[in-house]
């Protein structure tokens, strides 16, 4: 029962100087003094730079595919709410459980397998599906 004994008064000094050391550099890196306040900001930083970074893969995506990057940018912007809300929700599922990341991604596999397997006849709907999406965007 070791950790139970008292602790010499110049230890507990030290560490409330290093303590009081660490707090002070820690508040030299941040813009406030309130830890709220850097909180709130750490996390419009992160959501804005993570929706800046989505919409950059996702035009980059596009841009792979048969359509031009103008028309992919388009098409990021020409996304309905109904389609974002869709899209923020099944990515919620899929990083929430095992269960939801096997659902989520058994999803996507049939899809993909299905899409395959109907080879022109996806292609033509998704690039007609895109490009109304992307005069939608142009708007």
């Amino acid at each position: 029962m070791a950790f139970l004994r008292k602790r010499p008064k110049a230890v507990v000094k030290a560490e409330d100087a290093v303590d009081a050391a660490s707090d002070a550099a820690a508040g030299a890196l941040t813009p406030s003094p309130n830890p709220a306040t850097n909180l709130l900001i750490a996390d419009i930083a992160l959501r804005g730079g993570g929706a800046l970074l989505k919409r950059a893969v996702e035009a980059g995506l596009l841009g792979a595919t048969a359509t031009s990057k103008g028309k992919a940018k388009a098409v990021v912007k020409g996304r309905s709410l109904g389609q974002s809300l869709v899209g923020t929700l099944i990515a919620r599922v899929a990083t929430r459980s095992v269960p939801g990341a096997l659902l989520v991604g058994g999803g996507l596999l049939a899809k993909t397998l299905y899409d395959r397997k109907h080879g022109r006849a996806a292609t033509e709907a998704g690039q007609a599906k895109l490009t109304k999406q992307a005069e939608k965007g142009r708007k």
